[in-house]
């Protein structure tokens, strides 16, 4: 589906036609004689347009024909139904700058352009590098409120783990670190083309916009700071339950062993006493009871024992 976005009188007003310095959006579903034809029409190359559909698409840039084509990664959830993937993935919004024009793809929905939307009535369309710009703010912004989310998790999941030792809270801190996983490659890719786009002038910034664009540069490094420091905790925080469940089950043998051994010396005294050959006191009235003291008392110095070496 395409959408076309005009900025009339700070009004966002969406149109049936492209005009020049409009937003062309396009969201799915996608179909691909709309690829063409929009290629046609605003003078796009068809493989900057396919390449935009491609989720594993790394952060680049590139031009072609005077037409500008940046990638860019940014966080979703993710409306996976196996229970083992993660929360969070990152796809690409493409952006394309043509003649007239500034066109984003977008691969899935995502709340990065809807965020970009809402404020549209106060950006410039004829202001192409503030506008990229302004996208590039609202990834940055994602990543940082999806990473509070995912710290949020974290911390509930710990907390429920402290308590009932599950494997189901250990699956869904695996899916957690999952997501930190992409988080940390998308923003590592996204802060290197950042960087090159500083560095080459890409887009033709004058001094204010390359002030911004530091700026983003600086976010972008703090909020993959952050997912680091999140990653490595987690990492720690599953080597740690790893080991305490490990301990767990040690302890659980050892206990299993004690009664074991508690159990098995009083069933062989009963066992030596059952057998039909002559055995000590088996004349004696007190037969009954000989076997059955000398068993308690063997459990009972056992279990003293095990208790004085803290194995139970």
């Amino acid at each position: 589906m395409i959408q076309y976005f005009k900025n009339i009188n700070s009004q966002t007003v969406e149109i049936d036609r492209p005009e020049n310095g409009v937003w062309v959006n396009l969201v799915p579903p996608f179909k691909e004689e709309e690829f063409v034809e929009l290629g046609e029409e605003l003078e796009i190359p068809i493989e900057f347009l396919r390449d935009s559909l491609d989720i594993d698409e790394r952060p680049r840039y590139e031009i072609d024909d005077n037409v500008r084509f940046i990638v860019i990664k940014t966080p979703t959830e993710n409306n996976s139904f196996n229970d083992s993937d993660a929360y969070y993935i990152t796809i690409p919004i493409c952006i394309i700058l043509t003649h007239n024009h500034i066109v984003t793809v977008n691969s899935f929905d995502n709340g990065a352009i809807k965020k970009f939307l809402n404020t549209f009535q106060k950006r410039h369309p004829d202001k192409r590098n503030m506008m990229v710009l302004k996208v590039f703010e609202k990834i940055v912004q994602n990543f940082m409120e999806y990473l509070k989310e995912i710290n949020h998790k974290r911390n509930q999941f710990e907390q429920s783990l402290y308590d009932s030792n599950s494997n189901e809270d250990l699956l869904k801190l695996m899916r957690i670190q999952k997501s930190l996983v992409y988080f940390v490659t998308a923003l590592r890719t996204n802060e290197l083309m950042m960087m090159k786009l500083e560095r080459t002038n890409f887009l033709g910034l004058n001094e204010e916009e390359r002030e911004i664009l530091n700026d983003l540069i600086v976010d972008t490094s703090q909020a993959l700071e952050m997912a680091n420091i999140y990653t490595n905790i987690l990492s720690s925080t599953l080597d740690a339950f790893a080991s305490i469940i490990s301990n767990n089950l040690n302890n659980v043998m050892k206990r299993l062993t004690s009664i074991t051994i508690i159990l098995s010396l009083p069933a062989l005294v009963t066992s030596i006493y059952g057998m039909n050959v002559p055995i000590p006191f088996d004349h004696s009235k007190h037969a009954f009871y000989i076997p059955i003291i000398l068993s308690l008392s063997i459990s009972i110095i056992i279990s003293w024992y095990f208790m004085k070496k803290k194995w139970f």
